[in-house]
């Protein structure tokens, strides 16, 4: 229970993290292009209102926001196995030193984030010791910067974890490009209560070559030839009914 609120956590994070900076940006770009034209064609409330609204430290607070949304979505990478890893030469290794590289660079991964995590903390911890202030938030400096230890440590436990499951199942996680999260859930809710089963738009297209393949582009049935038959023949006296 515990883990999953922390998948939920960090998922809402990142979520919140990438649809945040995506509107403030456009907010930010609505109103720097509003005062050039403003400027430009001589709208003087305009201009006065905009220039009333200060957005200087939209460009910074977004450089954070992504930051932080970068050092946990490289956490939920390794939870949810969507980093890249070159591993041909490791699955043609007898199983038993595949095993062993396996928990070898998981081993590695975790000590790195880890190290990074403990160097993070110190310097927050010594950052925030000073008087040190963001350029345009002005905000304490160690508040953004503790994105590093949070992150790092966060990863170093993705790998811990992932380390233990395949030492105990020899599986690793891997993401599936077609899978969308809870949609197997919604799937399972809807044959409990007797829903129709819903057709996915990769299986329509499926259905739709198959159909193709069957019928022909046409819609018409072929003949053993491969040909498409009109639909206006009406075969031989043998074939009506």
């Amino acid at each position: 229970m515990p883990l999953r609120i922390l998948d939920h956590l960090e998922e809402w994070l990142i979520t919140f993290l990438i649809g945040a900076a995506t509107l403030l940006i456009f907010v930010a770009v609505l109103h720097r292009y509003g005062m050039d034209l403003s400027v430009r064609w001589g709208w003087d409330p305009l201009y006065d209102w905009l220039f009333a609204i200060n957005l200087s430290w939209a460009q910074e607070l977004c450089i954070y926001m992504f930051v932080w949304m970068a050092k946990f979505g490289a956490a939920y990478g390794v939870r949810t196995g969507i980093h890249v890893g070159v591993d041909v030469l490791i699955n043609q290794l007898p199983e038993r030193w595949r095993r062993k590289l396996v928990l070898f660079g998981l081993g590695a991964g975790a000590l790195f984030t880890g190290l990074v995590g403990t160097f993070g903390a110190t310097f927050v911890w010594h950052m925030a010791h000073t008087d040190a202030t963001s350029p345009d938030l002005e905000v304490p400096a160690w508040i953004p910067y503790l994105a590093i230890p949070l992150g790092s440590y966060l990863m170093c436990f993705r790998f811990l974890q992932v380390a233990w499951a395949f030492f105990w199942t020899g599986e690793l996680p891997v993401h599936e490009q077609a899978k969308v999260e809870g949609l197997d859930d919604e799937i399972e809710h809807d044959q409990a209560a007797g829903l129709p089963e819903a057709v996915l738009v990769g299986e329509s297209v499926a259905l739709t070559v198959d159909r193709e393949h069957i019928l022909g582009p046409g819609g018409r049935h072929r003949r053993h030839g491969g040909q498409a038959k009109p639909s206006g023949h009406k075969g031989s006296q043998g074939e009506r009914t």
